[in-house]
């Protein structure tokens, strides 16, 4: 139980999950590093992009929270940081009401965007809202069907990436497909961690995710290549003649993966808490790199 008692406010910014949150920060700041290098960035885009992609994420926390509890995997056994549901702070109608207000926040945050570059956001917005509930909610929740996994690689990648820098600059490039995989990869490895933590609790209540298929061993194999793909992207993509060197910049936080993937290899259940928040870091730190990377070399040119 988490330390009581809680102001209304401490409750609510609890079940938002804040520590998950640079999952969806990484993805538009990559978009809009790739907009503002091509000089194409676009303020206010950027800022609406980022707004609908965080209360889309914090909407798909709380609808994780109050239908892993209906389903009864969340149980006092958690290992992971309290679920409000579960705790009993809020009613399931209360988080529920929580959810759906997230969404249509997000879905006034998009209307800016919509504006702007029309239908492509409109599908992405609609389809993220649908996969955030049925990650866990709905007749056929695919989060306990092990596809979590490559429903986060492709709004918390692809859709983030692509999506963010399509709203700034009216138009695709094969280099943004490029820079939306280690994203993708990156955002991914939390959910692998999340999900090794959690592995013999969601098979003992039904809820197989691919960590529970892979194993312990498989599972950590996948988040070693994960973020061993994210960072060998990189100096291929600048061999290639793709990117400038500065874009090698995020190679400065691969101390950081190599202690995460240390910890993940090393340690069993709460103590892997410590690696899902780092991994969200690596994630939000990557990017931030990559932006201050290919400024430099701007500078410099």
């Amino acid at each position: 139980m988490p330390p009581s008692p809680m102001s209304r406010w401490q409750i609510w910014w609890l079940a938002a999950r804040p520590r998950t949150l640079p999952a969806s920060i990484a993805g538009v700041l990559m978009g809009t590093a790739l907009a503002w290098w091509e000089g194409q960035w676009h303020p206010l885009a950027a800022f609406f992009a980022l707004l609908g992609a965080v209360l889309l994420q914090i909407g798909s926390n709380l609808a994780n929270d109050v239908y892993d509890f209906e389903r009864g995997t969340d149980t006092s056994e958690r290992l992971g940081p309290p679920r409000v549901t579960q705790s009993g702070l809020l009613t399931p109608t209360q988080v529920k009401r929580g959810m759906w207000i997230t969404f249509l926040l997000a879905a006034l945050a998009g209307v800016y965007l919509i504006s702007r570059a029309g239908w492509p956001i409109v599908l992405i917005g609609v389809t993220a809202i649908l996969a955030a509930i049925g990650y866990t909610g709905g007749p056929f929740p695919f989060g306990y069907y092990g596809l979590g996994d490559l429903f986060v690689f492709l709004y918390f990648g692809l859709a983030s990436v692509v999506g963010s820098y399509y709203a700034q600059t009216l138009h695709l490039s094969p280099l943004v497909w490029w820079m939306a995989l280690p994203i993708g990869a990156l955002t991914t490895a939390i959910l692998v961690v999340n999900n090794l933590r959690d592995r013999a609790q969601d098979q003992a209540s039904g809820k197989y995710t691919l960590a529970v298929y892979l194993g312990e061993t498989g599972t950590r194999w996948e988040y070693t290549l994960l973020l061993a793909f994210a960072f060998g992207l990189l100096p291929f993509l600048v061999w290639k003649g793709k990117l400038p060197w500065g874009a090698l910049f995020p190679w400065l936080a691969f101390p950081q993966a190599l202690r995460w993937i240390r910890l993940v290899w090393q340690e069993h259940g709460r103590a892997l808490n410590k690696a899902l928040a780092g991994s969200g870091q690596l994630a939000l730190l990557y990017s931030l790199l990559f932006w201050i990377g290919l400024g430099i070399g701007k500078v410099l040119q």
